[in-house]
């Protein structure tokens, strides 16, 4: 999708949850619950810790399956389908945890977002075939191109144990890996977690510039209020598993059930 970030927002829903349901036990952790996002926005969920985001993002992804209700991509139900099979369908993350492959190089990490993709079968990569050659010459083109998204210091590094970066840098790798996949839906689970102002504040560019120049539809957990006010097109609150408010920036800053839910007391913002 090519053009301002304006120009990609539109109302035709990409994901839609409808009356989306888990439970552990006697515990409802995401109750009843219905959010769109729609093509091209940026859209956040934000609550208090134990307000069921993380949950909601593993019933997306397929690593849960949900007690009822049903998510909806592109206007298929995707519920219960397993996580690979999701990704295969458009939809990849990152998580709260930074999950990289420590004993793997920073190009090797990205080639691994690529998998679900690749053609070659065991036979034609025993023998080295040349149409296997040349997929791997393209796969590793992708995975270099995506690190140099995120500026020349990672393709430099693109060599080093992804263990030796800095943490910002594993987010970045980490946000690389889950672009090899060529997703239409981008979850990200607090990409500014750790992170120091400047890093946020670089962080928060690097998200924009992914809806510009990848044309992606983007969902995060934020608990940053200061990004998820910022960068976000809309918001979405959770508070015990139950979506508690929903609107523009500006309006979840006013509302009153939101600022309770954070401060434990109904006060003015």
């Amino acid at each position: 999708m090519n053009g301002s970030a304006e120009q990609a927002l539109s109302r035709e829903p990409l994901l839609e949850l409808h009356r989306l349901t888990k439970q552990f036990g006697g515990l409802v952790a995401v109750q009843d619950l219905d959010l769109t996002v729609n093509r091209g926005e940026i859209v956040s969920i934000i609550g208090p810790n134990g307000a069921g985001k993380t949950t909601v993002f593993n019933l997306i992804t397929g690593i849960y399956k949900p007690t009822s209700g049903r998510i909806v991509l592109q206007g298929k139900n995707i519920a219960g389908l397993s996580p690979d099979r999701v990704v295969k369908r458009g939809i990849t993350r990152t998580f709260q945890n930074i999950r990289l492959f420590g004993n793997m190089t920073v190009l090797e990490n990205v080639l691994v977002g690529q998998h679900v993709h690749l053609r070659a079968n065991v036979f034609s990569s025993m023998l080295r075939l040349p149409g296997q050659r040349r997929e791997e010459r393209r796969a590793r083109e992708k995975a270099l191109s995506l690190l140099r998204f995120f500026g020349s210091d990672l393709v430099a590094r693109q060599d080093d144990m992804a263990s030796s970066l800095s943490y910002a840098d594993r987010r970045r790798v980490e946000i690389a890996r889950a672009l090899a996949a060529d997703p239409i839906l981008l979850l990200l689970d607090e990409p500014t977690a750790g992170m120091n102002e400047s890093e946020t504040a670089e962080a928060v560019r690097y998200i924009q510039q992914l809806r510009r120049e990848f044309g992606l539809t983007i969902l995060l957990i934020e608990h940053k209020m200061t990004v998820a006010m910022g960068i976000s097109d809309r918001i979405t609150v959770l508070d015990y598993g139950r979506k508690i408010a929903e609107g523009l920036p500006d309006e979840i800053r006013r509302n009153e059930l939101v600022i309770e839910a954070y401060l434990g007391r109904k006060t003015v913002a």
